[in-house]
């Protein structure tokens, strides 16, 4: 399953956006490290082409892939050091797939800034800096036991401790470790260090109906290069409470399914599904999957046991609309163990 954490500072809209993405109550106080524990909550996806399928097949289910969303608690300056319960929640942002930054980009009297002022860049700044000083000290751990490990001229250890010299010198250049430029043995040996900059990211720009920070019109500024989307939480909050047809009439609209839109994006998946009469099923995968990969992600035992699979386009199933009309028509293609999964295709595993 697909694992977001939501980072920040404290009161920037990590736990308002928590909140609507979930439809689930979390405590939202006005003041820093409201959340503990982090708050882990399961959305849904929302896909047109599932319910298409799902009545197509009159399936008695349909379900929907979903992303699960970790609401982390607020990172202050020293968080890697500890400040602010600052270890607790590094060590929960080291098992997401994805980085999603709320950044504060309101003013509001009634909820502290808890930097007094509202300035995005710096409270980036803040955010990345802890990080990228949280993966300093995992890598200097590694570096001492590797450093024990090469003197007995192991030729792995070297290796890995030469990717380790390259991280380093990356992080101190206050660089994201995924910008050291490691080669395909170095990645492998390391990959089980689990450094928070590795990770691929999204910031979200919270802000308020009347917000007119400059940042925003100053699209030629690098961060603007950066994923990012633009979201008014209160207002998705608001809109939790108002009825579809209320939210025409006063003419809002959610910008929610952007997030995981561009999670996906991001992190290279796509969607494929499976339907029937018992049900109708999205399932994610990476791009560039193999058919067994795929049915791997359907059931454990797929992978080693395929033996074919049975392919259609979603487009050509609803053209055609049943299995049936798709077999007579020739569009059911069979594919074997090379086939690359195509986002939007309806599988019969056959193991």
């Amino acid at each position: 399953m697909l694992k977001v954490g939501i980072v920040g500072l404290p009161n920037v809209g990590k736990s308002t956006l928590f909140k609507v993405l979930t439809k689930s109550p979390v405590d939202i106080n006005n003041y820093p490290f409201c959340t503990i524990q982090p708050n882990v909550g399961i959305v849904p996806i929302k896909d047109k082409r599932l319910n298409q399928l799902s009545k197509l097949s009159n399936s008695q289910k349909t379900i929907e892939a979903v992303i699960e969303f970790v609401d982390i608690a607020g990172l202050v300056k020293g968080a890697n050091q500890g400040e602010g319960l600052g270890n607790q929640f590094l060590a929960n942002i080291r098992e997401v797939d994805l980085i999603c930054h709320v950044v504060r980009f309101f003013n509001s009297e009634n909820i502290k800034h808890v930097e007094e002022t509202t300035d995005p860049l710096r409270d980036i700044d803040i955010i990345n800096t802890e990080l990228i000083l949280a993966d300093l000290e995992t890598v200097e751990k590694r570096e001492l036991k590797l450093k024990k490990t090469a003197r007995s001229q192991d030729q792995e250890a070297e290796e890995a401790l030469n990717g380790i010299k390259k991280i380093k010198e990356t992080l101190n250049q206050n660089q994201p470790a995924v910008k050291a430029k490691l080669n395909q043995e170095q990645e492998k040996l390391l990959k089980d260090l689990g450094l928070i900059t590795k990770k691929p990211f999204i910031y979200c720009f919270n802000i308020n109906e009347s917000n007119n920070h400059k940042l925003l019109s100053q699209k030629n500024h690098p961060i603007h290069k950066e994923p990012h989307l633009i979201i008014n939480t209160k207002l998705e909050e608001e809109l939790m409470n108002l009825s579809q047809a209320e939210a025409r009439e006063l003419n809002l609209k959610s910008s929610l399914h952007i997030l995981p839109q561009q999670a996906y994006k991001i992190l290279g998946l796509i969607t494929f599904f499976t339907t029937g009469e018992k049900e109708s099923r999205a399932w994610t995968v990476k791009e560039g999957s193999t058919a067994p990969e795929a049915g791997e992600a359907v059931h454990s035992d797929f992978k080693e046991k395929f033996i074919k699979a049975e392919v259609i386009n979603y487009e050509q199933f609803v053209k055609v609309q049943s299995y049936k009309k798709a077999k007579e028509k020739g569009l059911l293609r069979t594919e074997g163990k090379e086939y690359i999964v195509k986002d939007g295709d309806i599988i019969i595993f056959k193991i």
